[in-house]
């Protein structure tokens, strides 16, 4: 496990912008921490996969398209652990001062960059495909993002900024729907994948938990 955490961080500091890649020695310390049962932050530029609680799925992508709805890439909950596609980027709302390193309180709008095709976590108003709730998609690129990709952070219980493993809600700005799964599965994809989409109520099946990642450590004020 800590040989993957570290490869994950060579692969940072490669294909990342710069301010990631200058803390790529801290971010696998911190991912090694986290391993060990140390809670640690989730902070602007941590690259994470985000589970499903319900299902334990991963939240997942890969560079194919919808076959219907808006036919932008495909977003699904995955079952295994080990599965690249399956890490994103903590990003901040465009025109905001937070920067890398930061910690994220609740009630913050983020984006989520999935890292392998750097497309957008976005929502919008077509159907999703089994279910016919609001579709989930990735879409856009390094610098091409909108509002469709913004979603604001929810944390369940008394915590103020998000941590490893804490229970949270990502609600979609445009549409209002939270980040949501169910047991639905898509039987013409390989491995068993489970359909994501939105929904508009506050369901059990929208609560999701920072899992497996490179966690940067939270960058102290001057």
């Amino acid at each position: 496990m800590a040989l993957g955490f570290f490869a994950l961080a060579l692969f940072l500091f490669l294909t990342l912008d710069s301010d990631v890649a200058s803390s790529s020695t801290a971010s696998a310390s911190a991912s090694a921490a986290s391993s060990e049962g140390v809670e640690v932050e989730v902070t602007y530029g941590t690259v994470l996969k985000l589970m499903h609680e319900k299902t334990k799925f991963r939240l997942h992508s890969h560079d194919v398209p919808y076959g219907s709805g808006s036919g932008q890439q495909s977003v699904t909950g995955f079952p295994s652990v080990d599965d690249s596609n399956s890490y994103w980027v903590v990003r901040p709302q465009p025109g905001t001062n937070a920067k890398q390193g930061d910690a994220i309180k609740t009630g913050t709008i983020i984006r989520l960059q999935h890292m392998r095709t750097r497309k957008w976590l976005h929502s919008h108003l077509h159907a999703s495909p089994i279910s016919g709730n609001l579709e989930v998609s990735c879409f856009g690129g390094e610098s091409d993002s909108d509002t469709g990709d913004y979603w604001r952070l929810s944390i369940e219980g008394n915590g103020k900024t998000w941590k490893q493993d804490q229970k949270i809600r990502l609600q979609h700005i445009d549409t209002g729907g939270y980040l949501h799964s169910h047991d639905k599965k898509y039987s013409r994809i390989a491995g068993g994948q489970q359909e994501v989409c939105g929904v508009r109520e506050k369901r059990a099946d929208n609560i999701w938990l920072a899992a497996e990642g490179v966690y940067l450590p939270v960058t102290e004020s001057k």
